[in-house]
């Protein structure tokens, strides 16, 4: 079993924005892979599913970005799972847009949510970082994190999440190489 979580902030003032993109993420493979109605749990909400053979579980925090690891480590312990078997879905400011990453471990670079989960978890937890791009300036970062993304960024979202979706199955298998380069494929303009 693999505990899969996106981070993002509760509510629909919070629903567009690019601090949301871990929670959309989950929304999409739910959605996709036809997982069951999400129920309240953990502090927050869960839906279950299978992707393959592999029994994923989605969690959505709903404690609010800065204090997602707790929603985290209560699945965590109620699942009796170790840290390798999650996997958080979020926001990075260090990556061009609609460009997809996975890495293992790491720093939170100023994240509260991986700050967050850092602290309830520990580190070594895979991440899916998905790209929303750097405003230029650090005095500009808070309100383009919490600013909803643009109309015309909208199709190129909805690709994305479809990508994320679609390729979920290499992430299910742990093939993050195989994952990546898919997503990749499929977000490359037609020739």
């Amino acid at each position: 079993m693999q505990l899969w979580a996106g981070l993002g902030n509760p509510g629909p003032r919070h629903a567009m924005q690019r601090h949301n993109v871990g929670f959309m993420a989950v929304d999409a493979i739910a959605e996709v892979h036809d997982f069951s109605p999400a129920k309240k749990q953990f502090q927050g909400w869960t839906q279950e599913g299978r992707i393959g053979s592999e029994k994923i579980v989605l969690l959505k925090p709903a404690t609010f970005m800065n204090d997602s690891g707790r929603s985290i480590r209560a699945a965590l312990d109620f699942y009796k799972l170790e840290t390798s078997d999650v996997t958080v879905f979020h926001d990075e400011l260090d990556l061009a847009p609609f460009k997809v990453k996975v890495k293992t471990g790491g720093g939170a670079a100023g994240h509260n949510g991986l700050r967050s989960t850092d602290q309830h978890i520990g580190q070594d937890y895979r991440r899916v970082r998905i790209g929303i791009g750097h405003p230029g300036h650090k005095d500009r970062v808070h309100g383009y994190v919490l600013g909803n993304y643009a109309k015309a960024e909208i199709e190129d979202l909805s690709d994305l999440l479809g990508a994320i979706a679609a390729e979920a199955d290499w992430l299910a298998k742990k093939d993050d190489v195989r994952f990546m380069n898919d997503v990749a494929l499929r977000m490359q303009p037609p020739a």
